[in-house]
């Protein structure tokens, strides 16, 4: 854990931010009383694009024909 003074912290942002991102905890205090935490945000999952599989599967031919003794199940 790695603690600074709001003057500190306003002096060297950025390479508070990089030491958060990189995963060291960051912690601004003011008079030696720790007020915040610097953690990185938790990044959401990337959507899935409709499509995007496109070309990657292939189906047999025969895929959507009845299948031998299911006719009496149609």
């Amino acid at each position: 854990m790695h603690t600074v003074t709001i003057h500190e912290a306003k002096a060297t942002l950025s390479k508070l931010i990089e030491e958060a991102l990189s995963g060291q905890e960051v912690v601004i205090a003011r008079r030696n009383k720790p007020l915040v935490r610097i953690v990185p945000l938790e990044q959401p999952a990337t959507r899935r694009r409709i499509g995007s599989a496109r070309g990657k599967i292939d189906l047999a031919p025969d895929f959507d024909d009845l299948p031998e003794g299911f006719e009496d199940y149609v």
